[in-house]
């Protein structure tokens, strides 16, 4: 084995930092995370301060390197967007699929088996959001493709998880049944909860039948209120529901994003998201999304109408807006980014946490959380 030995940085390790440590890596494997004076015999490299952390967690990204999810659904586009992500620091990734046709959405499913079957770096699952979603709150979604579930949509989804690493689902409880959240959450699918009006009833409900998360909380979605707490109350008051969010400072205000943190019941409960779209790791200035132009201007990606579709933002760059912005603790942050969204699709085993057996997928961050440098399996990008 290649043994090599980095020190000089803060380690943190999915749950605090450590000063004074040297992580140990045996090609692509974490074998030691030791106080320096401790560390074995092997060649040392001196990293200039800053944060290693492992490869950062997304579970909301729906193109990147120039193209969108589904465009060609197939093993090939899903490592397209993944080694896109993987250079802006994002190593582990859900794939997400916006609202498109019964064919369309069946294609990526069998893309995703295919790429799991591939081993393709990064891959840990998909993400279908919609089309069973609420037409009042579709956001960016065409609104001529949302429809309730059917029965086929159902079997189709239950099958494709137990084939899938993990496979997450956004959906409005308006549009399905308690049954087809519990049929969907006992086959493993991740049941999150978006672009929907119901309120706290409702989505009390539907957690209770085995929903476990709410997507982009905020944004397409019933807000908070003093009579009805709506999606967002619903979502902040559970102890058990995990939440993302999209910290680049144009979807949720920082003051709203420090509320949300504050009020969460449920310790690691809150997670980053980029809702990231193809021009994610590229120079594009405008895309194609379902027929429509969206446009990539001054760190938004909009509708002509000035709708937001989707966002403009890595994951390190959240980092920054939630340690700058909002003032979270670095190591409050990093979870966020790390073992809470690993935890959230099942996936704490493997992602989210250096330890010794796990495989060397880290990132070197400045304390402001500018990306430096990207380890894959202990070697440098």
């Amino acid at each position: 084995m290649s043994r090599k030995i980095l020190t000089g940085a803060r380690i943190f390790d999915g749950d605090s930092l450590r000063d004074g440590h040297a992580l140990v890596l045996d090609g692509a494997t974490i074998t030691a995370l030791v106080p320096e004076a401790e560390a074995p015999e092997g060649p040392r490299e001196a990293l200039p301060g800053g944060i290693i952390a492992p490869g950062l967690v997304d579970l909301q990204v729906n193109g990147g390197g120039g193209t969108m999810l589904g465009t060609e659904p197939g093993v090939e586009e899903i490592a397209t967007i993944c080694a896109a992500h993987r250079a802006l620091g994002t190593l582990h990734l859900t794939p997400t699929l916006i609202t498109d046709t019964p064919e369309a959405t069946a294609q990526v499913l069998a893309a995703g088996i295919a790429a799991a079957r591939a081993g393709v770096p990064g891959f840990a699952g998909l993400h279908i959001e919609g089309p069973h979603l609420d037409p009042r709150r579709k956001g960016a979604h065409d609104p001529a493709l949302i429809r309730p579930m059917e029965a086929e949509d159902l079997d189709l989804l239950c099958r494709s998880a137990a084939e899938l690493p993990s496979l997450m689902v956004t959906l409005a409880p308006e549009s399905v049944t308690v049954e087809q959240i519990a049929t969907l959450a006992g086959a493993g699918v991740t049941v999150s909860l978006g672009h929907t009006d119901t309120g706290l009833a409702g989505a009390r409900a539907a957690y209770a039948a085995g929903a476990r998360c709410t997507t982009h909380l905020f944004n397409a979605m019933s807000q908070l209120g003093n009579r009805e707490p709506g999606l967002v109350g619903a979502a902040l008051d559970s102890e058990s529901a995990y939440a993302g969010m999209i910290a680049d400072g144009i979807h949720v205000a920082p003051e709203a994003l420090r509320i949300a943190i504050a009020a969460k019941r449920g310790a690691d409960r809150l997670f980053l998201v980029t809702d990231a779209m193809a021009p994610a790791g590229t120079a594009m200035t405008e895309f194609t999304l379902g027929g429509r132009t969206i446009l990539r201007r001054d760190g938004r990606l909009t509708l002509a109408d000035g709708t937001l579709a989707g966002a403009d933002v890595t994951l390190p760059a959240a980092l920054g807006v939630i340690t700058g912005k909002v003032g979270l603790a670095p190591e409050a942050a990093l979870r966020m980014a790390t073992a809470v969204p690993a935890a959230c699709i099942g996936a704490g085993a493997e992602l989210g946490r250096i330890a010794p057996g796990r495989s060397a997928d880290l990132v070197h961050l400045t304390e402001e959380m500018a990306l430096r440098r990207v380890w894959v399996s202990g070697a440098p990008l």
